[in-house]
């Protein structure tokens, strides 16, 4: 970006159940674009945290035997502490129960109320507990029950107060012409606008019934709608805690999200925007369903993969890396033991560890462990390893993370079938061919100190041991240091432990 700041967003999640593998997805994937982009040299603000108002929240701590804020306050440390886990670089950590943020969105409300966009009115709907939305005769699933959670809806009226959607119509439809790549994948751009075409009704933003919320400041008989609410988060962060001068990563260059929310991301949000006065995002990218056994997995129907197990059998890069690379970015897939065991010992155990596993081995007995210099004799690799460079950065401008991740694997392939021809075994037999060792060996640690740090998004523990391995500076990821010629020159190599060590068995 040539503004030289870059601001990514997770969507805050919803604290009515414990985290699972679905926001351990969203969580990575986001990170993997923040650590690229830091790569490029980039000051980026990386957000993510929860939302903890509405009637979910207020139910489940009912059921907990809990206050709404102690509720709040055990799960919202629960996602802190799985972003911790599974080493995520977000900047700031937002809770909606925050003073602060609570503060700013009755500010951007009252922005709104006054220049006439907010009215009151009355409405009655079937409304679901779950979405903390309504729904119309024609949207209910089968014997009345939510499109999305398949629970029994219920019949809601109320006196709210209304935003009015339906007259940001053509200014939205306008703003979808004015930007193709606002929305990732097409198909989820097309399916936005097509809402907006079918016409848009008044959305109401309040709820008399219940009073775990932020006021409405107008009328503390009401509360703000939770999702009013939590979309307002990506703005209000950025006034306390994003430095005093936060609001100079406004707006943001990307925010990531699952599908079922496209319509308050790619519809209402920007709608609250353009009425709140402020600029609307860059791109907002839609990605798909992690699903096991074929079936979405959700908080309400229990259907749940734990991530926990799989970090502590294999390790968090293995859980990191197949995410982003057996579920591709945009599309649903599912997630399996016997999927994961099979990428892990097959690719990160055979291909990646053990290729850079040989080559630490041979450097170190056939060269006293120095990196022997270039000979000069591999420029067609040379000229692959900066292709691939050049379409993993692409792959990552377009948010296209698997396809990232598949660029960067052809090298890995690549070094792995140049062992194979130069065998570098034979050479060291031969003394006439000394200079033919040289470059082999040379070539394959160049190789891997570029899918070290094309990697690092993906894997940044491993690869920073990787560039140990090679006798590099752990710490300089930058994108440039994937390119021939960076190296340290005559570096050491050292021999340590597996990358990605053997595992028996599958996690229970």
């Amino acid at each position: 970006m040539t503004r030289g700041t870059y601001y990514l967003t997770t969507p805050i999640y919803y604290v009515n159940a414990n985290p699972h593998v679905g926001h351990a997805y969203t969580t990575i994937m986001t990170d993997i674009v923040a650590r690229h982009h830091r790569q490029l040299g980039e000051d980026v603000f990386f957000l993510t945290g929860t939302d903890e108002h509405g009637a979910k929240v207020a139910q489940a701590a009912v059921a907990a035997g809990r206050s709404p804020k102690e509720h709040a306050d055990q799960l919202s440390e629960r996602f802190r502490a799985l972003g911790a886990e599974l080493d995520a670089t977000n900047s700031f950590f937002i809770r909606t129960t925050d003073d602060a943020h609570k503060a700013e969105v009755q500010r951007l409300l009252t922005i709104m109320h006054e220049r006439g966009d907010i009215y009151r009115g009355s409405y009655g709907g079937w409304y679901c507990v779950a979405c903390e939305t309504f729904y119309n005769e024609g949207d209910l699933a089968d014997s009345r029950t939510c499109p999305i959670h398949g629970t029994a809806v219920e019949w809601m009226e109320e006196d709210n107060w209304f935003f009015r959607l339906s007259a940001y119509r053509d200014r939205l439809l306008a703003w979808y012409d004015e930007h193709p790549d606002l929305v990732i994948p097409t198909a989820r751009r097309n399916e936005a606008r097509r809402m907006i075409e079918d016409g848009l009704e008044d959305l109401s933003i309040s709820r008399g019934q219940i009073d775990w919320g932020i006021q409405v400041p107008w009328d503390p008989e009401q509360v703000i709608y939770v999702w009013v609410d939590a979309l307002f988060n990506y703005w209000t962060a950025l006034q306390y805690g994003a430095g005093a001068d936060g609001t100079r990563f406004w707006p943001p260059d990307l925010q990531v999200m699952a599908k079922d929310i496209l319509k308050f991301h790619a519809v209402i949000w920007p709608a609250l925007l353009m009425s709140a006065g402020l600029e609307l995002p860059h791109r907002l990218a839609i990605h798909g369903y992690v699903l096991k056994g074929g079936e979405k997995m959700s908080k309400t129907t229990g259907n749940l993969v734990d991530p926990f197990p799989f970090i502590e059998t294999y390790g968090l890069d293995a859980l990191r890396y197949y995410l982003a690379r057996e579920i591709r970015f945009g599309e649903d897939g599912t997630f399996s033991a016997e999927g994961f065991h099979q990428r892990y010992t097959t690719e990160l155990a055979n291909e990646f560890g053990n290729l850079l596993n040989r080559t630490v081995n041979m450097v170190t007995r056939y060269r006293d462990g120095v990196i022997p210099p270039d000979r000069g004799r591999d420029a067609a690799l040379a000229d692959e390893i900066h292709a691939r460079i050049t379409a993993v950065r692409g792959a990552l401008g377009d948010t296209d993370i698997t396809r990232a991740v598949d660029e960067a694997w052809v090298l890995v392939r690549r070094l792995n079938r140049l062992v194979e021809e130069r065998t570098p075994w034979t050479l060291a037999k031969d003394p006439d061919r000394t200079e033919d060792l040289d470059q082999v060996l040379h070539s394959l640690c160049e190789g891997l100190r570029a899918v070290a740090v094309l990697l690092w998004p993906v894997m940044p523990g491993s690869c920073t041991r990787a560039m140990q391995a090679l006798g590099e500076v752990p710490g300089e990821m930058a994108i440039h240091r994937a390119e021939w010629g960076t190296g340290v020159g005559g570096g050491t190599v050292v021999v340590g432990e597996p990358l990605f060590p053997r595992v028996e068995g599958l996690p229970e």
